[in-house]
């Protein structure tokens, strides 16, 4: 169950809070503690972030992050993965990667625990798709679907053999089915 910690503050104010295990968010006004993510959770969120980076992290065209706080329009999320074009990932002088996402992702996935207010995180990939994310993925293990977030579009329902629609710039070609039987040992 999400728990809401009932007080209105600012974004600035939460930004200044120590982090918080699971990861909080802030909405409207309002600190989200995130679910602790379980076994199905865990295992989803690591080998989409593998799947992508594998195909686009060499070649420098975009990289997964795994619960990653970006903080853009007013709200601070946690999405469960959150991949960036490369020239979009905001690097120090260095050439290392900033701590600190002050923008909104690319593309957002969101894996819906069984506690989860669904809702809740349809309306943050919402928030995401309306400043700047191009798509946004909700994963529902339980049934087995993927409803797929496009800007300004009404969602797509995908099931079973149905292949995943990815940004243009990332060649992966998964399907439904594929990413449920990472859940199998040893896949």
């Amino acid at each position: 169950m999400t728990t809401t910690l009932h007080q209105q503050l600012t974004l600035e104010k939460f930004l200044k809070l120590p982090e918080t295990n699971p990861a909080s968010e802030f909405v409207n006004g309002r600190i989200y503690q995130k679910p602790m993510p379980q076994g199905k959770h865990s295992r989803l969120q690591l080998k989409l972030c593998d799947a992508v980076n594998q195909v686009a992290e060499a070649k420098k065209v975009a990289l997964a992050f795994p619960e990653l706080r970006c903080t853009f329009g007013g709200r601070s999320l946690v999405p469960d993965v959150t991949i960036f074009t490369w020239s979009r990932i905001p690097f120090d002088r260095d050439g290392e990667i900033e701590n600190v996402f002050a923008l909104h992702p690319d593309w957002a996935i969101k894996i819906l625990s069984s506690d989860q207010n669904a809702t809740k995180v349809i309306s943050n990939i919402l928030h995401c798709l309306r400043h700047g994310t191009q798509l946004g993925w909700l994963i529902e293990p339980d049934s087995r679907l993927v409803l797929a977030f496009f800007p300004e579009q009404q969602p797509i329902e995908l099931t079973n053999d149905d292949r995943l629609p990815v940004p243009e710039y990332i060649e992966l070609n998964l399907s439904v089915n594929q990413i449920f039987s990472w859940l199998k040992a040893g896949s």
